[in-house]
């Protein structure tokens, strides 16, 4: 049973969003020093470090992980292997703001992923939820002037965003289907290792593929050190820790509007860090997409 929102609970739920806001500006400031699908393995590398100490057990040869390795596999690319490394992406061309209104699309991209790929049924009030947030995504990317939509010429940036939010809602389709060791599901720090062990594969293989066919390289400095510090430890562990137990306390429900603080967070942390103002389509698009998600899971599917 779900218990009253408290205080603490309010700050384990606001930590995440501010963390994943935090994500996408320090990867916008080090766009040019390391490339994305670098950065998002040299991130997971070290969050591997990180969480070696508290979950180490699950490498052992006997880890219900190795016997269930094509679920953590299937599990980890869109999730640790594509996710992050779109978003590095499309912060090389969008801006924090941008990328960050566009990821709060992820519930409605979860609606219809579920209907097209698992059968899950969407009510009407679900289906007008999807009509506000699309149209605060369009809002996003016209730049606020309808009359450009018929000439739309999306950025790059944009585009990667919306292939990462895919990514996403069907990495959170998969975590909605269990199928691994009830042993690891129940330890947080197991089961975000199992994942990080397969999408290490992945993001080395991007980063590969991105040695061979680009020009990559990585400018070493001190603060590209701290940066990649921040957003493994950060961004990813202290978020998804935080989550995991703001979600088990107040409910999914309840702890999916505190997702929709990362574009507030990111206009904040935009203007104190790298100077860019948010304009007047960037209020309006972001209460289309909260409106629409308030609308949609007012009502579940039948």
């Amino acid at each position: 049973m779900h218990q009253r929102l408290t205080p603490a609970t309010i700050m384990l739920l606001v930590i995440p969003p501010l963390m994943w806001a935090s994500n996408a500006v320090v990867g916008r400031m080090v766009s040019g020093l390391v490339p994305p699908m670098t950065l998002n393995f040299l991130r997971w590398g070290l969050a591997f470090v990180v969480l070696l100490p508290l979950a180490w057990r699950v490498l052992g040869r006997r880890s219900g992980m190795w016997r269930h390795w094509k679920r953590f596999a299937l599990l980890s690319l869109p999730g640790i292997g594509c996710y992050n490394a779109l978003q590095y992406l499309a912060l090389k061309t969008s801006t924090p703001l941008n990328v960050t209104l566009v990821a709060a699309s992820v519930p409605i991209w979860m609606l219809l992923v579920g209907r097209m790929f698992f059968d899950q049924r969407v009510s009407l009030a679900q289906a007008g939820g999807a009509v506000l947030s699309m149209a605060g995504v369009l809002v996003v990317l016209s730049g606020g002037h309808w009359a450009s939509l018929e000439n739309l010429r999306l950025l790059p940036g944009d585009l990667y965003m919306l292939l990462a939010t895919l990514a996403w809602a069907f990495y959170s389709w998969q975590l909605s289907q269990p199928k691994e060791p009830p042993d690891i599901r129940r330890d947080w720090a197991a089961f975000l290792m199992a994942q990080i062990t397969f999408g290490l594969g992945w993001s080395g293989l991007f980063a590969a593929g991105e040695w061979s066919m680009t020009d990559a390289h990585v400018s070493w400095s001190w603060p590209l050190v701290g940066a990649l510090l921040f957003v493994a430890i950060g961004p990813a562990v202290i978020a998804y820790r935080c989550w995991g137990i703001g979600v088990e306390r107040a409910g999914p429900a309840i702890a999916g509007f505190f997702s929709n603080l990362t574009p507030l967070f990111a206009a904040l942390l935009s203007m104190a860090l790298l100077g860019e103002l948010p304009r007047v389509y960037h209020a309006l698009a972001f209460a289309l997409i909260a409106g629409g998600i308030v609308l949609s899971s007012r009502h579940r599917a039948v």
